[in-house]
């Protein structure tokens, strides 16, 4: 890794100069949703589109993750609390200008499923606030279309 990020906590999701929230329906229930988020780490890359690595760290306490173009984390769980919040701290990274980052995942029951939120929150130098601000729909897009096959991956695993 080439940097150590600064070590944030959970609050930092409410407090962090960037915050990114999506939001999307999905059929899963809350349960299987969590499940696929904080159990099934090496199942991202089959769903989220950008991951092509997740691994379990330190023990199941942290995660080691690489995305499509070279980014890599090294990340602590700070919640993993079933079914409801799922959340990470990027520790160390690659990523340029990243001071640090927290990603929440909270799941909520709704007539439809569950309430999939994600909410991205970081700091970093004003050129990387800049072009995460600009990249916010792409960032989404991925959200979407991740959120997306992984409710089509849960229907289709046998119960």
């Amino acid at each position: 890794m080439a940097r150590r990020l600064r070590p944030v906590g959970s609050d930092f999701v409410e407090t962090a100069p960037l915050r990114l929230v999506f939001a999307r329906e999905v059929t899963a229930p809350p349960g299987a949703v969590f499940s696929a988020l904080a159990e099934d780490a090496s199942g991202w890359s089959e769903w989220f589109s950008a991951v092509t690595l997740v691994r379990p760290a330190a023990d199941g306490k942290g995660r080691e993750v690489r995305l499509r173009g070279g980014t890599r984390f090294e990340e602590t769980i700070l919640v993993s609390e079933a079914p409801e919040v799922y959340t990470y701290r990027a520790d160390a990274t690659n990523a340029p200008g990243l001071r640090a980052l927290v990603e929440e995942w909270r799941l909520t029951p709704s007539g439809k499923g569950t309430r999939v939120q994600w909410t991205f929150a970081a700091d970093g130098t004003a050129l990387f606030r800049a072009a995460l601000t600009v990249g916010r729909s792409g960032l989404g897009r991925a959200f979407r279309d991740a959120v997306t096959t992984l409710d089509r991956r849960l229907a289709s695993t046998p119960a």
